[in-house]
């Protein structure tokens, strides 16, 4: 809870230091863009802990920024033309059910591993590969359906990690804000 509540203070203060105290303003500064709007939250130090290092390469996920631009889309606050441009919302969950559904494989000594309730390291090759294949998976999901958004998978996908067969067996967990 301490991370949370000191990323929501930093938040916070931003907001208030550089538009007024004004939360419409941050969103007008990405011309419209929900792409734009992540991007402007990437800056946030409470979103900007998103970036894991994978061989050297930065690998944004930007989760809590891609739902705070769908979010404020869904609710009407903003209309965003590029929606469809926004991923999966990459986090623990999601990889947990698709593993649980043959979507995913992990490496046995991993699962062992979650399944004995042990943390991830956020940012650790194991924990990028597993958001970054569960992003690759919704994408070929959304694609082959054609009917779809990675945000509707994902929120598929989360809804269904709600149920007991899900939460029978451990999820992945890592110590951050990212998710």
């Amino acid at each position: 809870m301490r991370l949370w509540t000191d990323s929501l203070r930093a938040l916070g203060q931003r907001v208030a230091a550089e538009h007024g105290g004004d939360w419409l303003d941050v969103v007008a500064s990405a011309g419209g863009s929900a792409v734009g709007l992540v991007e402007v939250l990437a800056d946030f130090s409470s979103f900007a802990g998103d970036v894991s290092e994978y061989a050297g390469r930065p690998v944004p996920f930007y989760k809590r920024a891609q739902i705070a631009a769908a979010d404020l889309h869904l609710g009407g606050v903003v209309e965003f033309s590029d929606l469809d441009r926004l991923t999966l919302f990459a986090d623990n969950l999601v990889p947990h059910v698709l593993r649980l559904d043959g979507v995913l494989r992990f490496d046995g000594a991993l699962v062992r591993r979650i399944e004995a309730g042990q943390r991830l390291e956020h940012g650790s090759s194991e924990e990028v590969e597993m958001r970054a294949c569960a992003v690759h998976a919704v994408e070929l999901i959304v694609r082959e359906r054609g009917d779809s958004s990675a945000q509707a998978i994902d929120h598929l996908l989360w809804n269904r990690g709600a149920g007991e067969r899900y939460k029978a067996v451990p999820r992945p967990r890592a110590r951050t804000t990212a998710y």
